[in-house]
């Protein structure tokens, strides 16, 4: 499976009566935008801004990020089996408008993700200080069903990155990454001497507006699923989860998976990087003992010699990461660990809800309990006293001067457990 990503590099966007890309400024036409969107009788309003890197710009509650992509050649533009029909994704061609994002704005219910500051110590902790964010602040018609809201939320979001996309489908990229694995069969004869290496990706799917969609289908009501790598950076797996800020796996950070990008990077090299587990997160022990069977029994069978894990969340799923761990080194696959730290605000807490002896390769994303101190902001998108009810935040966590005391939970990104953040470490 061959899939070239055309990166088309953007340095500003500005709101226009048109959408189109000249001299890496994308303009975007709002009044087009609001009226495509308002096709769901589910939307009220919509509101359109942009955040740039460096303003003094506060975004909250963030729903979700998504990077604009227009599909070229192999396969359905935009989010098959969601917003375009089922068509298989990871070939072809696509073109990114590489630097930009579509950062959807909205009150949902409960503990619903987080913050981005473009600037000063906020911007420290997000990756999405960085991009240049065209937000989409949703109002939905009352009397929506919590879980009928989400799904409008994200879906607009999406369209909205898709309609945006299509500015990139006749230019001609900047830069031109090509991704390409063939079948388990021909890269061992490739590389017969190179360790096997699987990823077993956990992603939330707990319900209760905790979930991941693969082409459309909720992650939650199927077992282990084994993906070709570039299916994932291709748009095949969109984020539905409104929780923990800091650890969400964006739609953005799907597209651009990390992990998955540093094995394509050793992969013929140090490697031979076979594939990705997609391994479902629930919320019973039957579910967590099928999925962790399911997911080693795969990696056997595909041979694996060892297996990278990253987790989505904490607490409970941290049990689900140590069942793996356990199963797989019992099996004779080396494992490694990618997770953050419940760590209570002085760090001096156990980190992880779960513990086994043969967890001895674990990479720490951070500390989600850190706490932080958020400057006043010249401008807000959205509604800063949103902080409150966000994971991390609490009544009180916006102070007088307008400035937000909270923890690395209510930061969009801060502790990325497939390592797509600011956060390192530092050997003393």
């Amino acid at each position: 499976m061959k899939l070239e990503i055309g990166r088309i590099y953007i340095k500003d966007i500005r709101l226009s009566n048109e959408t189109s890309v000249k001299d890496g400024v994308l303009s975007v036409d709002k009044e087009g935008l609001i009226a495509y969107l308002k096709e769901d009788i589910r939307i009220e309003d919509i509101l359109i801004d942009v955040a740039r890197p460096g303003e003094k710009v506060r975004i909250i509650p963030v729903k979700d990020v998504i990077e604009p992509r227009v599909k070229i050649q192999g396969g359905n533009n935009g989010f098959p089996g969601v917003t375009s029909k089922q068509a298989q994704c990871g070939e072809g061609r696509t073109h990114v408008l590489y630097g930009a994002a579509v950062v959807t704005v909205g009150d949902i219910v409960g503990f619903q993700e987080g913050v981005i500051d473009m600037w000063g110590e906020g911007a420290k902790w997000t990756p999405f200080s960085q991009t240049y964010n065209l937000t989409v602040d949703i109002r939905v018609v009352e009397g929506l069903q919590p879980h009928t809201h989400e799904e409008t939320v994200r879906i607009a979001g999406l369209r909205a990155a898709e309609f945006i996309g299509l500015a990139g489908k006749n230019l001609t990229p900047d830069e031109v990454l090509t991704f390409e694995i063939g079948s388990i069969f021909e890269e061992a004869a490739k590389y017969p001497n190179l360790p096997k290496v699987v990823y077993a990706e956990m992603n939330i799917t707990q319900g209760l507006l905790h979930d991941t969609y693969i082409y459309g289908v909720n992650q939650s009501s199927i077992l282990p699923t084994l993906l070709h790598a570039n299916e994932e950076i291709d748009g095949a797996v969109i984020s539905g989860n409104c929780v923990a800020a800091c650890d969400k796996i964006t739609t953005y950070q799907h597209q651009n998976n990390t992990v998955i990008y540093d094995l394509y990077a050793q992969h013929g090299k140090e490697i031979n990087f076979l594939g990705v587990i997609m391994v479902p997160e629930h919320t019973t022990l039957a579910g967590k003992l099928r999925a962790s069977d399911y997911t080693v029994k795969l990696a056997k069978m595909l041979g694996a010699d060892a297996v990278i894990v990253s987790e989505e969340g904490y607490g409970n799923p941290d049990s689900d990461l140590l069942m793996i761990c356990k199963k797989c080194e019992k099996a004779g696959i080396k494992t490694v660990l990618i997770t953050d730290e419940c760590a209570g605000r002085d760090g001096m807490s156990q980190p992880l809800a779960d513990t086994a002896a043969e967890a001895v390769a674990v990479v720490s994303g951070g500390n989600v309990s850190h706490v932080v101190t958020l400057p006043p902001a010249d401008k807000v998108i959205g509604n800063k006293a949103a902080i409150s009810v966000l994971a991390g935040g609490w009544e009180g966590s916006l102070l007088e001067d307008g400035s937000l005391m909270c923890e690395l939970n209510a930061v969009i990104g801060a502790t990325s457990e497939i390592g797509f953040h600011n956060v390192t470490c530092r050997l003393y």
